[in-house]
């Protein structure tokens, strides 16, 4: 059953992917959103899967894979990790993410990011990265990270696709269109560099149910009418002629 309606949003909301070849000249920035313990490590947590999942899995691969090639080259990286205060939990969602407990640190496959000169690690206690980003005095880190940088091109990759990924891509839209973020350009989605959670409806009794497929799909789609592109596929170096 959801096989099939997955089949039929696919088909009455089909999106256009892109394969985007990101040139070494372009000043490109790679965000991270929340591939932590706690959403993406078997058993780790009340929002972590209980089994593997290939999802999941997939995105870990090749966000490790991207992180690489940015930190190879000494390209920016922000990392945003979903960090929650014990008593200033998340509705709807049970506590997930504690401060100061492993659910809330980066995935063993990306620990060792936290030693690169080229990372910025950004704990959060919300869903939206951007919003999450503000400090006591107003100023905004992921702001100060895109000028600073002189970010033309923001490659996001995360986890979940529909929730934490859309929010913050839809805030950076928003603050693009105000001007808040000149020099950005450009907002690249990475399909297979994105994941969501698994919470078929036979499962759901208290919570929404949250088939993982179809919630991806949507999650890509939404940012698509935002205005960010939506990848297939992403490669680095010189832009071939046509």
């Amino acid at each position: 059953m959801v096989l099939q309606t997955l089949d039929i949003v696919k088909n009455e909301i089909p999106i256009e992917e892109e394969s985007v070849v990101i040139s070494e000249d372009t000043n490109a920035g790679l965000v991270l959103v929340d591939i932590i313990n706690g959403f993406c490590t078997v058993g780790a947590g009340n929002l972590a899967p209980r089994e593997a999942n290939r999802q999941i899995s997939q995105m870990i691969d090749e966000s490790a894979r991207l992180a690489r090639v940015f930190c190879d080259n000494k390209w920016p990286l922000l990392a945003f990790l979903d960090s929650h205060h014990p008593d200033r939990l998340e509705h709807p969602y049970p506590p997930h993410c504690i401060s100061g407990t492993d659910e809330s640190n980066l995935v063993p496959a990306l620990r060792w990011l936290e030693k690169e000169p080229n990372v910025i690690i950004r704990r959060k206690d919300c869903y939206d990265g951007y919003i999450g980003s503000f400090q006591e005095d107003g100023s905004n880190v992921f702001v100060d990270w895109v000028k600073k940088n002189n970010i033309q091109v923001l490659l996001v990759i995360g986890i979940c696709t529909d929730i934490c990924v859309l929010d913050f891509v839809c805030s950076t839209l928003s603050a693009k269109t105000r001007g808040l973020l000149a020099p950005l350009e450009e907002v690249v989605v990475y399909s297979r560099g994105c994941a969501t959670f698994d919470f078929p409806a036979s499962m759901a009794k208290d919570v929404l149910a949250h088939p993982q497929e179809l919630m991806h799909h949507v999650g890509l789609y939404m940012a698509k009418g935002r205005g960010a592109k939506i990848a297939r596929e992403v490669s680095i170096g010189a832009v071939k002629n046509a």
